[in-house]
């Protein structure tokens, strides 16, 4: 398929990989366990799902600010990834809760109603994990003013 998606990993010692993502415009990013099991030189999976999905939840707000001629910025996305044990006693990710600041204030914002209403659906990451993990999103602006908040 020409659509799909391919990281290469391969260990560099011990819990410590690198990902190469097959463009040589884009460095390798170092992945690692925390200690004891690693070093803790890189993210480790459960922080970069975490940055995945804020990421693709930001690139998708401004992509809809954008579109009725808004400028966010700057946005910030912060994500919190809470692992939790499952029934065996397994570490899972139980949610993820994303906080999505604007840099500007609510009112400077043209078409916001229709904005929020839509952003979350055109993020492809979110989406997919959702049917996996919770997620909640909240948006706020520079004030810290609530303007949008969901969750499953």
């Amino acid at each position: 398929m020409d659509n799909q998606i391919q990281i290469k990993l391969v260990q560099q010692a011990d819990f410590r990989f690198a990902a190469d993502f097959g463009n040589a415009a884009i460095p390798q990013l170092i992945t690692d366990e925390p200690p004891p099991l690693g070093s803790g030189h890189g993210p480790n999976p459960e922080q970069m799902l975490g940055a995945a999905v804020a990421n693709c939840l930001a690139a998708s707000l401004l992509f809809a600010m954008r579109k009725f001629k808004n400028d966010p910025s700057p946005l910030q996305a912060v994500a919190t990834v809470n692992p939790v044990r499952n029934a065996q006693n397994r570490m899972r990710i139980g949610f993820i809760a994303v906080d999505l600041q604007l840099g500007v204030a609510a009112n400077a914002i043209t078409s916001l109603d229709r904005i929020i209403a839509q952003f979350e659906d055109f993020c492809v990451v979110t989406q997919s994990v959702r049917s996996a993990i919770p997620v909640a999103v909240r948006v706020l602006d520079v004030d810290g003013t609530l303007l949008h908040t969901s969750s499953d």
